[in-house]
């Protein structure tokens, strides 16, 4: 998915702590094989080609992204939108070759963008794409499933205390022995303190500090608002702390197309459970 994996756990001694560890970094592959579209081979994008006008089966976990996906993109209207894939690919060609997307190239992206377009069926655990050329891109959201599925299987192996952590996308389990929590330090985000303590949680963070590009003078983000096509360009850091990585991955990508003034009342209505700090930094801010 474009990142590295890292697991942190605590066990008696390395024997028992080998096979957990290397069956959660293979749950991690596998779903790479599954979501990844970075990967011309993964089940998404063979999903892109074969779904358009005609229902396909879907994988159990590529259809629990999707069906979340999908429900974000409607309480948000379309802030949060997994069919944003030919934005995303105009913006990643950008952040190579240092111009700007034309506006012809936006417009016909458009066309093949929409959450609205992308059809699942829960009788059949299927979906369908309603025109050619559209492109699923999960970025914003299957790093912090992945994460959930490794620390499920960590736990099937019997190792409670673990953290794992794809990108900006960290999930916890029992705390360290003699702790409260996993002690996660928090930058640039409103209102939050330094440090937060957590415990069978998770917390992601979206924001520009890694990927973006400048282009004469402004300082466009990796992170695209599905509602216009355009990368964000007012420095907004988004953490959301919620009960899983699924959750706080959206949620965090979410949070950041909304801004610090619409996000917070956002997810207070619709996800009580989740706590989000949103800040838009300073424009010379690193």
């Amino acid at each position: 998915m474009g990142v590295e994996a890292r697991i942190v756990l605590y066990a008696a001694d390395s024997t028992s702590a080998v096979g957990p560890a290397r069956a959660a970094f293979d749950r991690i592959a596998r779903l790479d094989a599954i979501m990844s579209d970075y990967r011309e081979d993964s089940e998404l994008m063979r999903l892109t080609e074969r779904a358009v006008g005609r229902a396909v089966p879907v994988s159990d976990p590529l259809w629990r992204v999707l069906k979340t996906s999908q429900e974000l993109a409607r309480l948000s209207a379309g802030a949060f939108d997994v069919t944003a894939g030919p934005y995303i690919r105009l913006w990643r060609e950008a952040r190579r070759t240092g111009r700007l997307p034309a506006p012809t190239d936006i417009a016909e992206a458009r066309v093949h963008s929409g959450w609205q377009r992308l059809h699942l069926d829960s009788s059949g655990q299927t979906a369908r794409l309603e025109i050619p050329g559209m492109q699923l891109d999960l970025g914003g959201i299957a790093k912090g499933f992945a994460a959930d599925e490794a620390l499920a299987v960590l736990r099937d192996h019997g190792v409670t205390r673990a953290l794992v952590e794809l990108g900006g996308d960290l999930v916890v389990g029992d705390p360290p022995p003699g702790s409260r929590g996993w002690e996660i330090r928090l930058a640039d985000a409103a209102g939050a303190p330094p440090v937060v303590e957590l415990a069978n949680a998770a917390i992601s963070t979206s924001g520009d500090a890694a990927q973006f590009v400048e282009i004469d003078g402004v300082r466009h983000s990796h992170v695209i608002d599905p509602r216009t096509g355009l990368a964000l360009k007012d420095r907004v850091v988004a953490t959301v702390i919620a009960p899983s990585g699924t959750l706080s991955d959206g949620l965090s990508t979410l949070a950041g197309v909304l801004g610090p003034d619409a996000a917070p009342p956002f997810l207070r209505h619709h996800f009580p459970t989740a706590t989000a700090y949103v800040r838009r930094l300073g424009a010379g801010a690193p």
